[in-house]
């Protein structure tokens, strides 16, 4: 009887170790689509309406969502090997990207949520507010004596340096008198503490400095831009930017490759929702779906003063 009942217990615990085995096999899920833990890639232009969305989802569920902002190649070149599976871009995926995923049997889910805009900004000394995007296209490919005297952008491999590239043709930026940092914060600082250089940032981070940026963001212009084949100048507006009068507007996009119903699509449903488009609306972008708006129709005014 005691040979049997060690059998029965050497089975047993064998049976015990190949469940475990099986369970660390397996690959956890930490993630749900309103509760876990997830990263998300962000292009750094975007940066200041990413953190308020997450902000707001993270205090309704229990999640907990780490930013990562980086510049656009380097955000892609991320979610490419798999450091995370959701980005927010000014872009969708071009179809060398989604080769990539597909040899994975990913289809990424991608969703407008918002557009917002390429801001040109100035030293508050400069007394003009005016400029003409192809003036600044001239200076970029050297075609004739400019008045600005130089052009700022955040970092080589950004969304807005790869705007301007597309814009000449895919050329390089090679003028002697642009150059970059790495942020855009870096830029609005330069441009506040020096005259006569143009700077390229991202309008939120406008829109919405942080309390340490705020004393930079005072020093500087938004400059009103001309198209290239039009005769009025507009400033970055919601509204001139809604209606496409702005010339340096842009889509934004979430972009979920995570492939099950994961933080990812709970984040992508939260900011297309009302609730999220409402928070891009007060940033001052351009919603994707503007939140609708309830009149109450009354038979009767009461007049409550007396």
């Amino acid at each position: 009887m005691l040979k049997y009942s060690k059998i029965i217990g050497l089975v047993l615990l064998s049976s015990l170790f190949g469940m475990c085995s099986k369970k660390s096999e397996s690959k956890p899920e930490i993630d749900t689509m309103l509760e876990g833990t997830t990263t998300i890639l962000v292009d750094e232009t975007l940066k200041p309406i990413i953190e308020d969305q997450v902000q707001i989802f993270q205090s309704r569920y229990d999640a907990k969502i780490t930013i990562v902002a980086k510049s656009e190649t380097e955000v892609i070149q991320s979610l490419v090997k798999d450091s995370s599976r959701i980005a927010i871009l000014s872009r969708t995926l071009t179809s060398e990207e989604l080769k990539f995923f597909d040899k994975k049997k990913i289809t990424p889910k991608v969703r407008l949520f918002a557009k917002d805009a390429i801001a040109l900004i100035s030293n508050k000394n400069n007394k003009d507010t005016l400029i003409a995007l192809q003036d600044v296209i001239d200076f970029i490919q050297k075609k004739s004596q400019s008045k600005i005297k130089g052009l700022v952008f955040d970092n080589p491999n950004s969304s807005t340096y790869r705007y301007f590239k597309e814009l000449i043709g895919n050329e390089s930026l090679s003028n002697e008198g642009i150059f970059s940092f790495n942020t855009n914060e870096e830029v609005i600082k330069y441009v506040s503490q020096n005259n006569g250089s143009i700077g390229v940032v991202g309008i939120n981070y406008i829109f919405e400095p942080s309390p340490s940026m705020q004393q930079y963001v005072d020093k500087i212009t938004v400059l009103e831009v001309k198209n290239e084949k039009g005769t009025n100048y507009f400033s970055p507006t919601q509204n001139n930017i809604a209606e496409g009068a702005y010339p340096l507007a842009r889509d934004l996009y979430i972009i979920n490759c995570q492939g099950y119903s994961g933080l990812g699509m709970g984040l992508t449903s939260f900011i297309t929702s009302d609730v999220g488009q409402r928070i891009i609306l007060k940033s001052g972008l351009v919603p994707a779906t503007f939140p609708p708006r309830k009149i109450l129709v009354r038979k009767q005014i009461n007049n409550d003063k007396k």
